[in-house]
């Protein structure tokens, strides 16, 4: 049986994992029988956001601590995720993955990765194990994977134009529609970049997990 991390931002859309996207993807790994678990890096969130009001609200959260929210408490600190114990890593998207996994929100294509993001996903593609990235995720590809990877965010102009100004090619696509680049066994969807509805979305994100579990099988 499949073994698969999935790296959590946090909680919510504006500051943290989209929780559709996140839970959409552990529903897909569960109806296939898959053993999953669940990792946060444990730093500070960048900001929080009032997701009612969408103002930044004058508090702190902790990362791995929101990402409990979502794994019902059963989430494991990021620095402890070691690819040797798993077949593959999925990270869904929000801003937390711009804003937490990364500061591209803030700084663009001059953006770094949080630390043990960055150590996580390299292990996996070291060992050619597969990688999928949700929405906005795939913004930090070319970073992991350098020039010539292949992802998609659905067809923002913006974002596209920055992943191809950091060595990444983008590819258009649709909600549904997963992009795989197989020399680098990446997987990528636009899930919420696009939506319009979660129906939509969870399409979009079953077909990922089913593609990134075929990689992880040869």
């Amino acid at each position: 049986m499949a073994k698969v991390a999935v790296i959590l931002a946090g909680c919510g859309v504006f500051d943290g994992a989209e929780i559709h996207e996140a839970v959409c993807t552990l529903l897909a790994l569960s109806k296939r029988g898959v053993d999953y678990q669940c990792f946060a890096p444990d730093i500070e969130q960048a900001h929080v956001i009032n997701h009612l009001t969408g103002e930044v609200a004058e508090e702190r959260r902790n990362v791995l601590v929101e990402a409990a929210r979502i794994a019902r408490g059963e989430v494991k600190a990021l620095a402890s995720l070691d690819a040797g114990d798993f077949d593959a890593v999925i990270v869904p998207g929000g801003f937390g993955a711009a804003k937490n996994l990364s500061d591209f929100a803030f700084n663009g294509t001059d953006m770094v990765l949080e630390k043990e993001l960055e150590r996580s996903l390299k292990s996996f593609a070291a060992v050619s194990k597969p990688v999928g990235l949700l929405c906005i995720a795939p913004v930090i590809a070319p970073l992991i994977y350098g020039a010539g990877v292949k992802v998609t965010i659905g067809c923002d102009a913006e974002v596209a134009t920055a992943i191809s100004a950091m060595g990444g090619e983008h590819v258009d696509a649709l909600v549904e529609q997963p992009v795989v680049d197989e020399v680098n066994k990446l997987v990528t969807v636009p899930a919420y970049m696009l939506g319009p509805d979660i129906a939509s979305v969870a399409t979009g994100i079953d077909a990922l997990v089913g593609k990134v579990l075929a990689l992880a099988a040869h």
